[in-house]
């Protein structure tokens, strides 16, 4: 496809995993000039873990056996053999079919995957950050404007200085300013949305301290989601298992459809809604321990939100990533398997995007493969959370029914051939270019 003398210079806006999954992959191809410009002054740790499911293994993999490492070094096994194929299991936490005492099976599992771990977010942003050299990110640059001028891509930060790339990649987060330049600032879907007003209340503790409190030991060891209709609990294993991360998600306890944060960004002027332990006295003793201590100190919650559907992910030679294009609720544990996804089709693409004219071909084949899955994951995603609160087909009357469900969920989640995918996008980018190639 031809070369040019001068690197094609890429700026990547946001520094999350998106952002620095794709940073770390891309730098590597010495025909491309990354950076990589992040709005705030440091990462910090918010207590968010996460629990990857195979896909993601598999993305991370196709990005690179470095970028796959720095999540192992950062990361602890799921369960005490790291051969082992685990899952988060799922249980009912209360009703006639409630199953969290240890002599009782889960009632269905998502994510199973070899060798699966869990890890704090914090942690495995430090381990990609250093993978990217450190010329090549910025930190404090938070997007204020973009647009396209003089076949450059132009864009400016809040403290005054501004810039130019050959094509901007938006991981700038669910308020992504660069999604509002693709989709449009008045289109229906350029804010976040929470429409089962959900809230989840979240504590962070030494592990120690949990099973003081009356957590299950085994629950500190695994990722266990136990369901009902007033909120679901659930926990992580993070920081080598150190500490434990807590949950309870409640269903229609934000205060509206609009109220949207984020983790650490809880206080909120006394508005929300503490959670009230009185409400789990029909829940599982289990169920309840964790309740107990999350509601010990609830000041990391936050009302969790996500993107109804953009009809496009790129416009000219600027395109969105991660939960800058598909924003999804927490409960089907891949949004950051989706951000890994994203980052796995277009650094297969770059690969062969070797003049300034391709760009648009590639972006528009990236358009192509991710936007319908992704979408359909932000779906799953919704789904799951009305089924972990008991409002999704009546699936806790039935737990046959609930097993071939959430079966049916995960493996649609899971079991994606990703490297089909990348060479799906690559047919679509080279068919693109075929056809410019045809008419000029």
């Amino acid at each position: 496809m031809g070369s040019t003398h001068h690197p094609l210079s890429i700026a990547i806006m946001g520094g999350g995993i998106a952002g620095l999954s794709l940073a770390a992959a891309l730098v590597k191809k010495p025909h491309l000039d990354i950076h990589v410009y992040e709005a705030v002054p440091a990462h910090s740790d918010v207590g968010a873990g996460l629990a990857l499911h195979r896909n993601a293994l598999a993305a991370m993999a196709l990005l690179g056996p470095e970028v796959h490492q720095a999540y192992l070094d950062k990361a602890i096994n799921i369960g005490e053999d790291a051969e082992a194929e685990m899952a988060t299991d799922i249980f009912f936490a209360c009703g006639p079919h409630a199953n969290t005492r240890a002599d009782q099976e889960p009632v269905a599992e998502l994510g199973r995957a070899k060798g699966r771990k869990s890890v704090s977010r914090a942690d495995l942003l430090a381990g990609l950050l250093g993978l990217v050299p450190g010329e090549k990110v910025s930190f404090g640059k938070r997007l204020t404007k973009i647009w396209e001028e003089e076949k450059k891509v132009k864009f400016e930060f809040r403290d005054g200085t501004k810039g130019e790339a050959d094509c901007v990649l938006g991981a700038d987060g669910i308020r992504s300013v660069v999604r509002g330049y693709v989709i449009g600032e008045d289109h229906p879907a350029r804010h976040p949305v929470n429409h089962d007003r959900w809230q989840v209340y979240r504590t962070v503790v030494a592990t120690e301290e949990a099973i003081e409190a009356g957590v299950e030991e085994r629950f500190t060891r695994t990722v266990p989601i136990l369901l009902g209709p007033r909120g679901h609990v659930n926990c992580i294993p993070m920081n080598k298992g150190t500490r434990l991360s807590a949950g309870v998600a409640v269903r229609g306890a934000a205060l509206g459809e609009k109220e949207v944060d984020g983790p650490g960004k809880g206080d909120d002027g006394g508005r929300r809604k503490e959670l009230d332990v009185g409400l789990y006295k029909d829940y599982t003793p289990e169920a309840r321990a964790i309740v107990d201590l999350v509601a010990r100190d609830t000041s990391a919650s936050w009302a969790v939100g996500d993107h109804d559907n953009a009809p496009v992910y790129f416009k000219g030679r600027v395109a969105m990533l991660g939960d800058a294009a598909h924003a999804s609720l927490p409960f089907a544990g891949n949004g950051a398997a989706q951000a890994l996804e994203d980052a796995a089709v277009l650094d297969h693409l770059f690969e062969r995007v070797k003049q300034p004219s391709q760009i648009e071909a590639a972006l528009g084949a990236y358009d192509a493969v991710r936007r319908p899955r992704s979408q359909d994951v932000v779906g799953v995603a919704r789904m799951l959370g009305r089924a972990y609160a008991f409002a999704e087909r009546d699936i806790h009357e039935d737990p046959k029914k609930a097993r071939v469900f959430f079966t049916q969920a995960g493996r649609f989640t899971n079991e994606a051939d990703l490297t089909r995918q990348n060479e799906q996008a690559m047919a679509k980018m080279e068919d693109s270019v075929r056809g410019v190639s045809k008419n000029n």
